[in-house]
């Protein structure tokens, strides 16, 4: 017997922390973990320990963040960190990214799967050039909400003209990314001022804290208003006596929703089928939703492998070979013209050849410098690419899932550059590229 598996509650909400170098992202998480009643003891008596050790009167909340002896060591964040915390209202994973130049790559991890950034800015230094670099980034993710929070309000004495001032020309800045109206919070990380409680001192302010508006910010989906993705992972076939003719195809929905009946379309091949069938936690279901991992039945008995891409037949991306995207390049290694590549889309992962760099952005006034040759680390621009097969891609403004791409550096798999398939920003015409030789000609 079939059961519908209803939609459930939005519940969980995914957020990074990004910003300048010392603007004090680990010191806002530690604070919102402490505040907020989601440190552990033993968490907190380590810390403690730590801080004392260093002469220090009270923890230093950073350090429930920056795990790596060289975080510690130096008093930066270097990699990614995911915490794991709840409150009454709502569940959350935290990335807290780097700020450093170099580590931007770090801040694209982060970003790229949450729906909500919030961007650091020191009230004593303003909006700096990595500012602009992370709200640019965000608006390329194309993140639904950010939040301005301007911290170490303390050092400027809590006065509003520093904060409104910054508001002011950060939002100018993100009109011209295209990022919407977004909330601004003026907070004291290391004295706690509206992070989750209000501020006793900044009586000017009237908005929410930042737990507040973490918890309340609308991130629901629509899956009737999205396209089905189901990009497969794996074929299953147990082949035994319960299950002898058992063959499923698992993976997680990268959007949309699939339900059994439904005519599909298997790409790149084109063949089609329906389902009929849904396998979900051990038990058969009638529908399934975005982020759940699911194995799906076909009606007929065709070839279908690991990087195939099942969608449905009244709403399939057309397959491509030809492929124009804003990139963030995040590899030491030059991106160049030419260069001969691996591209990863989903679970797929086919050779690929850099036709052309059209343009490069520049993040100080938002223009363009045309035809650069190449990009260097940390560089976003726009990129042209030719693939040895043909992908079923969607505009990244459609699915951030199905619209993303990583190239990798075919010799020794270094990742090189993150791919948002469209136009996330006007480009000129591209000019032509080198022809393809050594075999990669296709």
């Amino acid at each position: 017997m079939t059961t519908t598996t209803e939609l459930p509650a939005t519940t969980l909400l995914r957020f990074a922390t990004a910003g300048s170098v010392d603007d004090g992202k680990s010191t806002l998480v530690g604070r919102l973990l402490h505040d907020s009643k989601s440190v552990l003891a033993d968490q907190l008596e380590a810390v403690e320990r730590v801080s004392a050790g260093r002469g220090q009167d009270t923890p230093d909340l950073a350090l429930l963040t920056d795990g790596l002896r060289a975080e510690r060591e130096q008093g930066i964040t270097i990699d990614v960190a995911y915490r794991y915390f709840a409150t009454p209202k709502r569940r959350f994973i935290l990335a807290d990214t780097p700020g450093h130049v170099q580590y931007t790559r770090n801040m694209v991890t982060g970003a790229s799967t949450a729906q909500l950034t919030v961007i650091l800015v020191d009230a004593r230094n303003g909006v700096v050039e990595q500012t602009r670099r992370h709200a640019a980034i965000a608006a390329l993710l194309r993140v639904p909400h950010v939040v301005l929070a301007v911290n170490k309000m303390d050092l400027v004495g809590y006065r509003e003209p520093v904060f409104a001032a910054i508001v002011k020309e950060f939002t100018a800045y993100a009109a011209e990314l295209g990022i919407p109206g977004g909330t601004a919070i003026p907070v004291s990380a290391l004295a706690g001022d509206n992070v989750v409680e209000p501020s006793a001192v900044m009586d000017w302010y009237t908005g929410p804290t930042l737990l507040e508006h973490v918890e309340t910010v609308p991130v629901g989906h629509d899956p009737a208003h999205r396209r089905a993705r189901l990009p497969v992972q794996y074929v299953i076939r147990p082949r035994t006596a319960e299950h002898a003719d058992y063959r499923g195809y698992a993976g997680q929905i990268a959007a949309g929703s699939l339900r059994v009946g439904e005519p599909v379309t298997i790409l790149p091949s084109g063949r089609t089928t329906r389902i009929s069938g849904i396998d979900l936690l051990g038990r058969r279901v009638d529908t399934a939703w975005t982020g759940q991992s699911v194995t799906v039945l076909l009606a007929d008995d065709i070839d279908v492998s690991r990087g195939d891409l099942i969608v449905p037949t009244t709403d399939a991306p057309a397959t491509t070979q030809d492929i124009e995207a804003t990139v963030c390049h995040v590899a030491d290694q030059a991106l160049t013209v030419g260069q001969r590549v691996l591209l990863k889309h989903g679970t797929r992962t086919v050779k690929a050849i850099v036709e052309n760099i059209p343009s490069r952005l520049t993040l100080d006034d938002l223009s363009l410098h045309p035809c650069p040759g190449r990009l260097v680390a940390n560089d976003i621009g726009r990129v042209r690419i030719r693939t040895a097969e043909p992908l079923p891609v969607d505009l990244y403004a459609d699915s951030r899932r199905t619209g993303s791409f990583i190239l990798i550096d075919p010799g020794d798999g270094t990742t090189l550059t993150a791919g948002m398939v469209g136009g996330s920003c006007a480009v000129p015409e591209p000019a032509e590229g080198p022809a393809a030789d050594d075999g990669w000609d296709f």
